[in-house]
């Protein structure tokens, strides 16, 4: 969730629809492919190793390649830690509210697993709105991964909500998790209150 002024001139972020960078993404092959190529460089089938570590062959064939299951707001002056369930009903969360105090320094950080293939350039992005007015947007590059049997975890930079009285209030953001082939694993709609105090 970020409140400062990065707002995107050419209109929202949407999932389907990123901001040409000077990036282009890697031709997509198998986990098979990777890791049948370069046999002969050490060092690229040590890196590929680290990359995919020894469970690549042993994970979940099932569901979607990237399953996010988490989301959340570390804050050090939270009261309590808040967290999103991102495996149940996501139209629920839409119905909650989560209270951040103005003006307080927060990171986000995101619970996902990687089940069959590596994932090439996966990144976070959201757009914040209020009373239906584009606010700002983010995006938060997680960069790439190889399937693993554990979940694992990314921790984005940290950001500040914003202070003072015209900044209180409801915000409804709308959040995404895509890659580099444009694949998107999971895209959801939840509401911060910005508050003077926590409670």
């Amino acid at each position: 969730l970020s409140f400062s002024d990065l707002e995107d001139e050419q209109g929202p972020v949407e999932c389907d629809n990123e901001r040409k960078l000077n990036y282009n993404p890697p031709a997509q092959k198998s986990l098979q492919e990777i890791q049948e190529m370069d046999k002969d460089d050490e060092s690229l089938v040590k890196y590929k190793q680290t990359l995919l570590g020894p469970e690549a062959k042993n994970t979940d064939l099932s569901g979607p390649n990237v399953r996010v299951t988490r989301l959340a707001l570390l804050c050090d002056d939270a009261p309590e830690p808040i967290t999103m369930d991102l495996t149940g009903d996501l139209s629920a969360l839409e119905e909650k509210s989560f209270t951040l105090q103005e003006g307080v320094k927060y990171r986000l950080k995101v619970y996902f697993k990687v089940n069959r293939e590596i994932v090439s350039g996966l990144r976070y992005r959201h757009v914040a709105y209020r009373k239906g007015v584009r606010q700002s947007s983010m995006v938060c590059m997680m960069g790439s991964y190889g399937p693993r049997a554990e979940e694992q975890e990314f921790l984005c930079p940290a950001d500040e909500t914003p202070k003072g009285l015209m900044s209180r209030g409801q915000y409804q953001i709308k959040s995404c998790f895509v890659d580099d082939d444009k694949n998107a694993y999971l895209s959801w709609g939840w509401n911060i209150n910005i508050s003077k105090e926590w409670n």
